[in-house]
């Protein structure tokens, strides 16, 4: 359905706008909005674009999250992951480029008194594309519709991922190297709560008898995020903090074992059926140097000049949330928990 969903957006949007962007525009034109952000710098612009990108990208992992649950996992687990970034990765180019060559006046998208307020400028693209052709809108609230039903199926995967997650040999290496900081940022609630990660590890690691799930994680997973959601209502700048912190957690924690394995002695390495080979060095130094990277580009500000409603709390809330981790664990959690909890035997290399 998001595939269908999308290829709608992508393939009907230019043909509906009664002008499009030339490809020099889309390709090599800048603009930075100085009114509306503050930004002048075409180099800061081109910094903060990968924030796009990087978010067209979200959400393959959950193919790695439920390898557990697939058969020949060592083997369709990498396939299935490298499949999904190449689907998400063309519908992502593809959707961005559908919404920038279908820009009607660039200037009106950020216009405080246009249709929406200059705060969302994909429903104001899809807006003058189908007014200007109509003089109607409903064309735009049926794709917006498709839209937002993107957002809610691309939210009960992240739910169901967040859920049911389990430890993966990348996690049990990263937890030899660093404790548990960083399995925080790479395991979840079902993983860490089988693991007795977290408090009332009981509760949340239960699965439930009939649908065979942990629903209990999933609701908690659900009623945070919930919680989280509450202040973007009132609060604009909430959103770019939440979404931020999600991304530098979520993409950073895979920085750890990349790491790991760009240093780990080969003696030490035992290769699946998948292995990159002579490539693995090349490849996990462009990763680890791309996720330092996007994880900076998201603590940066968006918005200038820096005031209270502009800043970008980034930054602070990430902080918060590291320091009372590295806290607990100093205080509290290196007394009991003694990393993953084994579900397994191996004994001579066979399970």
């Amino acid at each position: 359905m998001q595939v269908i969903g999308g290829a709608v957006i992508v393939i009907m949007l230019p043909l509906v706008s009664l002008t499009t962007k030339p490809a020099s525009y889309v390709f090599t034109h800048f603009e930075t909005a100085p009114d509306s952000t503050g930004i002048t710098s075409k180099a800061y612009a081109v910094v903060l674009s990968i924030l796009v990108s990087q978010y067209s990208l979200y959400g393959y992992d959950a193919a790695a999250h439920l390898t557990e649950e697939t058969k020949g996992a060592d083997r369709n687990g990498p396939i299935a992951i490298l499949s999904s970034i190449g689907i998400i990765s063309v519908f992502g180019w593809a959707y961005i480029l559908a919404l920038t060559f279908s820009i009607q006046d660039f200037n009106y998208l950020y216009d405080a008194g246009n249709e929406t307020a200059g705060a969302f400028v994909p429903a104001q693209i899809l807006y003058d594309a189908f007014h200007g052709r109509y003089n109607n809108s409903a064309g735009a609230i049926v794709l917006l519709f498709v839209i937002w039903g993107s957002f809610f199926f691309g939210g009960l995967s992240i739910t169901t991922s967040a859920a049911r997650v389990v430890s993966h040999q990348c996690i049990i290496i990263c937890l030899e190297l660093l404790d548990i900081s960083y399995y925080y940022l790479l395991s979840q609630v079902y993983a860490l709560s089988r693991d007795k990660g977290i408090p009332f590890s009981s509760i949340w690691r239960k699965i439930h008898p009939k649908h065979k799930v942990p629903a209990n994680a999933v609701w908690l997973c659900a009623a945070i995020c919930i919680l989280l959601g509450l202040p973007i209502l009132k609060v604009n700048v909430v959103f770019t903090a939440i979404t931020s912190i999600c991304t530098v957690g979520w993409v950073g924690g895979y920085a750890v074992p990349i790491f790991a394995r760009m240093v780990m002695a080969e003696k030490r390495f035992k290769p699946g059926p998948f292995y990159l080979g002579r490539a693995r060095r090349p490849v996990c130094l462009v990763a680890f140097l791309w996720i330092c990277y996007t994880c900076s580009v998201f603590l940066l500000p968006t918005l200038y000049p820096i005031k209270w409603d502009t800043f970008n709390y980034a930054p602070v809330a990430l902080g918060i949330c590291l320091t009372l981790v590295m806290l607990w664990w100093v205080i509290d959690a290196r007394k009991w928990f003694k990393g993953p909890v084994r579900n397994i035997d191996v004994q001579d290399g066979k399970v």
